[in-house]
């Protein structure tokens, strides 16, 4: 399958031959929502805790006799059901980390790209660099091409005067060709590839 070749200014320079098996297969939403529950898992900080009764700082003596208060028996002052006690069975640090196997999460990246295609919100630049880092520059380039939402992936790195003028700009964001991943590719509505992203990513995906 062909794509048209447009610079930033929105000008057609050529034409690239996108491979079938990678932007072209069709859509599968069970694969892409298993891949982004994976994505979402993964990232969590899994760092919450609740003190339980042996860290809970405070005495450990029996707040009050036995028999001849009227209260009910008490054991302890740091016993889950009372004020100020440790916590029963609360959250404790942990990996919220799934397993999902390669060959799934290598499908559905091939998928997130073939469903931008297939919607028509696929976009290939010749190179996304800029002479200058300033937010105007790229704002207009975006009008231009009529666009608000969007993700930009460059090849090994991406241009430091283009990423610094990006960064101010809402809904738009900008990754290397080995951070593409499923969770940005569908979070945006329209997908910008270099040609360079798009021979490593072939390269990647093969």
């Amino acid at each position: 399958m062909k794509a048209k070749v447009v610079t930033l200014e929105n000008e057609e320079v050529g034409e690239i031959y996108l491979s079938a098996d990678i932007f072209g297969l069709p859509v599968r939403k069970d694969i892409l929502h298993r891949v982004v529950n994976w994505q979402l898992a993964k990232r969590q900080s899994g760092n919450h805790c609740a003190k339980t009764r042996p860290e809970v700082r405070g005495g450990k003596k029996k707040p009050h006799k036995q028999k001849g208060t009227g209260q009910a028996r008490q054991g302890s002052s740091v016993a889950p059901h009372m004020v100020g006690g440790g916590v029963a069975m609360g959250p404790r640090p942990r990996s919220h980390a799934q397993d999902l196997p390669k060959k799934i999460r290598k499908l559905g990246l091939k998928i997130a790209l073939s469903s931008k295609a297939a919607d028509g919100k696929l976009f290939v630049v010749k190179d996304a660099k800029l002479k200058e880092s300033k937010t105007s520059i790229l704002v207009k380039n975006l009008k231009l091409m009529g666009l608000k939402s969007v993700l930009f992936i460059d090849g090994e790195s991406v241009d430091s005067n283009f990423m610094n003028a990006a960064s101010n700009i809402i809904n738009v964001d900008v990754l290397p060709t080995i951070g593409a991943n499923v969770y940005d590719i569908i979070r945006r509505e329209n997908l910008i590839l270099t040609e360079e992203a798009v021979k490593k990513l072939e390269e990647r995906l093969a």
